[in-house]
């Protein structure tokens, strides 16, 4: 017999194999022995009382003999002979599930990459941290696995509307992933470890007749009759194939441009923007749990923010404890920044964007204000938006990528930091007033913001932590408008818009269920 249980443990409890057999036995009123085994569905730690607990949903084996968790057992056929052929433009999370699909469908994948493969990326991803060079086609953003790879590895989503999440959690899986992600109420895989699984996962396309070429960028599309002929790589190269998936990324700026050369209707999207905030751990620690965190047994502490000033929300944003800042720009004169985590998320500080929901009538009155008012009616604005913040920062920065900072209570105060923090900011910071970097709008709700904050939390409103501009590409700019039910652009019948560049996803997971669902309605199509 097998029965689903829920109780709550203490942590110490909660990761002792006979603490959770005991606990079992004793709901159901049961020897001890009778207990073979048992399967962790579901574990979350609920840190709102001075006594901590670790909640656990588990599938105990009574009588019977236990069997290990059993994997999806997923289907990938070969695709070398297949006569149907699906272009997939960028190898991020979207691209690469779409691509798995499409084989366990029987269609062949061509996935064609501007940046380079995982390991490849690693040295560009160094000469960015510690000479401040970086290479516009291979650094945070761009290169195989995505956004995602080098910057975290989250894999929590709010949206369950586009595929099965435990799906996507079960091929991580498969490809290498713990299996800890399929039960933690914020699964995470951590920079460390992803790019192996990524690696897995670029092998079996291969092994399977699918194709993968690095360096190689989209530069035009040829249309004919409302559809796609052809598309020309920047080394001239055309490919002709079926159907064309569309997965670039949120930060695919020339896509974009080229999209809107091309007269390929796009969209100005609303996206959020604002700084990353970083405190050291141990205050992020005593502030959630609430004790003086010394304790083995539970996981660096994590914090999620949310406040309304003026209409508009401003929130934490890719939460990072343990982590470090890292640089996410993808050209010269310009600065983003982001966080990550490796697996066991033991750096010494906690990072978090601060971020300000921001709408495209924010974004009109500031191009009245700077009389530029042509960008109002431009698809391209909230880009172009963007682009003059991340240049202000590096501006601010004085270069080499080195951010612009503040205290955060300095911040919040207009007070001008005559000194900083340690911060994890590799290519470094230096100190001046975000004031003149941030638009007037962001700034002002990101002080507010902190001012409501520090009233229910006192201790998060400290000058131990750090400020730093900027955190622009939370999402896409932009979106590539598709058909409602069969997900094809409306005037370009063979384009499959996907995932976060498209403005259908925000994360690893979700991008991950929009291309597996946008590959699993091509195959329809194209059969």
């Amino acid at each position: 017999m097998q029965q689903t249980l829920s109780f709550r443990l203490l942590p110490q409890q909660a990761l002792d194999h006979p603490s959770v057999i005991h606990f079992i036995a004793k709901a159901l009123k049961i020897n001890e022995r009778q207990v073979t085994g048992y399967h962790i569905i579901k574990k979350s730690i609920d840190a709102r009382s001075k006594v901590i607990w670790v909640h656990l949903t588990v599938n105990a084996f009574i009588d019977e003999p236990f069997i290990n968790r059993e994997g999806s057992d997923f289907q990938f056929k070969n695709v070398r002979s297949s006569n149907k052929r699906v272009v997939i433009i960028g190898a991020g999370p979207a691209g690469l599930f779409a691509a798995l699909r499409l084989i366990e469908l029987g269609i062949k994948p061509i996935i064609i990459e501007r940046g380079k493969d995982v390991k490849e990326r690693r040295r560009d991803l160094a000469a960015l941290n510690k000479k401040g060079i970086i290479n516009p086609d291979s650094n945070y953003c761009f290169g195989e696995g995505g956004a995602g790879t080098y910057s975290d590895g989250k894999l929590y989503t709010r949206s369950c509307k586009r595929g099965s999440v435990h799906r996507i959690l079960q091929l991580f899986v498969h490809f290498g992933a713990d299996e800890n992600i399929l039960f933690e109420a914020h699964p995470h895989i951590g920079t460390n470890k992803l790019p192996h699984i990524i690696t897995a996962m670029h092998t079996r396309i291969l092994d399977c007749g699918g194709e993968i070429y690095f360096n190689k960028k989209l530069a035009n599309i040829i249309l004919e009759d409302g559809a796609i002929k052809n598309i020309v790589t920047h080394d001239n190269e055309q490919i002709q194939a079926n159907a064309f998936l569309l997965a670039t990324g949120h930060s695919a700026r020339d896509i974009f441009l080229l999209m809107h050369q091309k007269k390929i209707m796009i969209e100005a999207k609303p996206f959020a923007l604002g700084v990353r905030v970083e405190h050291p751990q141990q205050l992020i620690n005593s502030i959630q749990y609430k004790i003086n965190y010394n304790n083995e047994y539970l996981p660096p502490a994590s914090y999620n923010l949310v406040e309304q000033i003026d209409g508009r929300g401003v929130f934490s944003f890719c939460m990072c404890p343990g982590g470090i800042i890292a640089p996410a720009s993808t050209g010269d004169a310009e600065l983003v920044v982001n966080g990550w985590s490796p697996s066991k998320r033991n750096n010494p500080y906690a990072n978090s964007g601060l971020v300000v929901q921001t709408e495209l009538e924010d974004v009109y009155q500031y191009f009245n204000t700077t009389k530029r008012t042509t960008e109002k009616n431009s698809p391209l604005a909230m880009m172009n938006f963007q682009k003059d913040v991340e240049a202000k920062a590096f501006a601010a920065g004085g270069g080499k990528f080195v951010a612009p900072a503040q205290r955060l209570a300095d911040f919040a105060n207009n007070i001008f930091s005559n000194t900083l923090p340690v911060c994890s900011y590799l290519p470094g910071v230096t100190t001046a007033s975000l004031k003149d970097v941030l638009p007037g709008f962001i700034h002002y709700r990101l002080q507010q913001a902190l001012r409501l904050i520090a009233k229910k939390i006192p201790s998060y409103f400290t000058n131990e932590a750090i400020v730093v501009a900027t955190e622009s590409r939370t999402s896409s700019p932009v979106r590539i408008p598709r058909d409602n039910e069969f997900f094809y652009h409306p005037q370009v019948k063979n384009l499959f818009p996907c995932g976060e560049g498209a403005g259908y996803a925000g994360g690893i997971v979700s991008a991950a269920m929009d291309g597996e669902k946008v590959a699993a309605m091509i195959a329809a199509i194209i059969k």
